[in-house]
């Protein structure tokens, strides 16, 4: 009851606050369908402008930082569909819609199909890097399939014959817009795949909306491509556009221009690298030359005439004699002096060398060398040998 009869008095600010907070948290980030009406471009770069369909209408603003990545502009009376946050402008109570991104209305059924193919083609293997094929190094010739009206066709041509002028093109002219497209875009490739006159094909197309680029969301297009006998580059729109065609396609290249640099080599590059090629060659031989002359002298130097044999030989004969003369020499040397030493022992164990010094031999007469005394009788002859001369003697007695 107290709380009935002092209820809680809020400010104008207090309320278009929690009311904001209330709005906010209770609506998530929707879409939502309707016709630009009152729209009007502030000098800060933000917009506002109201959406409305039959029967009502809501303010919104889209700030510059949202509006600055769009691609198209949007006009008076465009139907379109918006992504949106619910707020309210607290300073005047105003229901609004933040809008968070804008497209065309119908470009959330183009989006369903575009999802709806992308998953089924890649269900099949289309978009398997497996199955992509490498961009031949130095095409012989560059095929490309775009509209001969189109800018993307003149910043391609531009491209090639900057970097590499010396290869031809040939250009499958068909329709990259437009009803029908899809069909003779896909008979272009179809073209240059059966003809093969090209390495290496570009499918391409200058920048624009969801819808000016569908021709290269169409299934028809994505398997002539991957049916196509040679590598295949796309380069469709800008580098934020991706179609259904750069999936399938074996590169793909964020513009046309991209595609032309992906598929040429650079002139200059390819001079650089046969000089530094030519350069590291010329070394090479070199080095292998003048190793050879080194082996060759070296050869030359061990290689004799005859007459340089002749006399190689007679040296050498020389020089054996000269050895065979001190081993000769040498050995002389060594036999005399174990000849020496021999004499020396003989010397000394030369009997007659003790006779010298006053000793006799005696023996008995048939020869015996007597030794001891116990080997004689009284009577016995003996005979004494002397340094000089020899005696006979008779045995008186022994002891």
């Amino acid at each position: 009851m107290a709380d009935m009869q002092n209820p809680p008095i809020f400010s104008v600010s207090d309320l278009n606050r929690l009311a904001r907070e209330v709005l906010e948290q209770s609506f998530p980030l929707f879409w939502v369908a309707g016709e630009i009406s009152n729209l009007s471009r502030a000098a800060s770069g933000h917009w506002y402008f109201s959406l409305k369909d039959t029967r009502t209408q809501v303010r919104c603003v889209m700030f510059r930082n949202r509006n600055a990545s769009l691609d198209w502009a949007p006009k008076e009376g465009d139907s379109v569909e918006a992504r949106a946050l619910v707020t309210l402008y607290e300073a005047r109570g105003e229901f609004q819609l933040t809008i968070e991104g804008l497209q065309k209305a119908g470009l959330g059924a183009l989006f369903e199909a575009f999802e709806r193919l992308k998953a089924r083609l890649e269900q099949e293997g289309l978009f398997d890097a497996a199955r992509k094929r490498p961009l031949p190094t130095l095409p012989r010739r560059i095929g490309i399939v775009t509209s001969p009206d189109a800018a993307a066709l003149r910043d391609v041509l531009t491209t090639l014959d900057r970097r590499m002028p010396t290869i031809p093109i040939i250009i499958y002219p068909t329709p990259v817009q437009g009803r029908g497209a899809a069909l003779k875009i896909a008979s272009a490739i179809n073209s240059a795949s059966s003809r093969a006159e090209c390495d290496v094909l570009i499918v391409c197309r200058g920048g624009g909306s969801m819808e000016d680029l569908w021709q290269f969301n169409e299934e028809i297009v994505a398997r002539a491509i991957c049916a196509a006998q040679m590598p295949v580059v796309c380069g469709i729109g800008h580098e934020t556009d991706f179609t259904i065609a750069d999936f399938v396609a074996d590169r793909r290249a964020p513009t046309p221009t991209a595609a032309a640099e992906m598929v040429a080599p650079e002139r200059a590059s390819l001079l650089h690298h046969i000089a530094q090629l030519q350069l590291l060659t010329h070394r090479q031989m070199r080095k292998l030359l003048d190793g050879r002359s080194q082996q060759l002298d070296y050869l030359a130097r061990r290689l004799l005439s005859p007459m340089q044999q002749l006399e190689h030989r007679k040296t050498h004969l020389e020089q054996l004699a000269v050895r065979l003369k001190r081993a000769m020499m040498q050995s002389l040397t060594q036999q005399q002096q174990k000849l020496q030493r021999l004499q020396q022992s003989l010397t000394h164990l030369n009997p007659h060398a003790v006779l010298e010094r006053g000793y006799s031999l005696v023996q008995t007469m048939d020869g015996k060398v007597v030794t001891n005394s116990g080997q004689l009788q009284a009577g016995e002859c003996l005979r004494l040998t002397f340094a000089k001369g020899e005696a006979s003697a008779s045995v008186v007695s022994t002891l």
